[in-house]
């Protein structure tokens, strides 16, 4: 019998504006779709400007992809929470919603969703600010948020070139993990997109999804990892 799992993808999409400097939400799709996710986290997938209109129309998802979008926009023409959406598919649901204001001198938020399926958790997807100090007090924000004793998955664009510091906000109650270099997608240098899990889940196997047309589509690669209780 099959262990509970489920594969969670994130991904910086650049407002769909590729290395090639055209906006192609339909190649992004394409990526999103190969990553073969059941969860999959976006950052920058809105506009910044005005109603925040979303730079991968909802039509679109739903006419080319099974995923379902999140309940988190703020505004009609908006896919989510400061350019945090989260896409869901297969036998994994959406509970609940919160979206979190997050500190620091420029605007950042994170959205948090209680997922059901498989493997029961809270997910925060997130995009953290340019300035390490900020990134510090987001990462304690985020970590005050979760729901005591529950398994967490924090997801998405962490914003730290080090591997050896910067990330103790996340430190503290979770364990961080880099699947990979992301950044930039044409010659990959930093692991900016990572994942924090709490002691309750195991990640069974990550990666990042260096295909051609992902070395395109964006100034990131996608990036996944595969979720388990720890105690399955």
């Amino acid at each position: 019998m099959s262990l509970p799992r489920i594969r969670i993808a994130s991904y910086n999409i650049r407002k769909t504006r590729g290395r090639d400097r055209r906006h192609d939400p339909g190649r992004v799709l394409d990526v999103i779709n190969a990553m073969n996710a059941d969860v999959v986290v976006l950052q920058e997938a809105d506009f910044r400007l005005g109603k925040r209109k979303a730079a991968l129309p909802r039509k679109m998802i739903a006419a080319h992809s099974d995923f379902d979008v999140a309940p988190l926009a703020q505004y009609e023409d908006s896919l989510g929470w400061h350019g945090n959406v989260v896409l869901t598919r297969g036998g994994v649901r959406v509970a609940d919603t919160t979206r979190l204001h997050l500190p620091g001198l420029e605007p950042r938020g994170a959205a948090m969703v209680a997922l059901t399926g498989p493997v029961r958790a809270t997910l925060v997807a997130t995009h953290l600010g340019l300035r390490r100090r900020d990134r510090r007090r987001q990462q304690a924000a985020i970590c005050a948020a979760l729901p005591p004793g529950a398994p967490a998955v924090i997801a998405g664009d962490f914003n730290e070139w080090s591997s050896r510091s910067g990330l103790e906000g996340f430190q503290e109650a979770l364990v961080v993990h880099a699947p990979g270099s992301s950044f930039p997608a044409g010659l990959p240098l930093a692991p900016l997109d990572r994942f924090a899990t709490s002691a309750d889940l195991k990640v069974v196997e990550t990666g990042v999804g260096a295909t051609a047309k992902a070395r395109v589509a964006s100034d990131h690669l996608p990036v996944w990892c595969t979720v388990a209780p720890a105690a399955a």
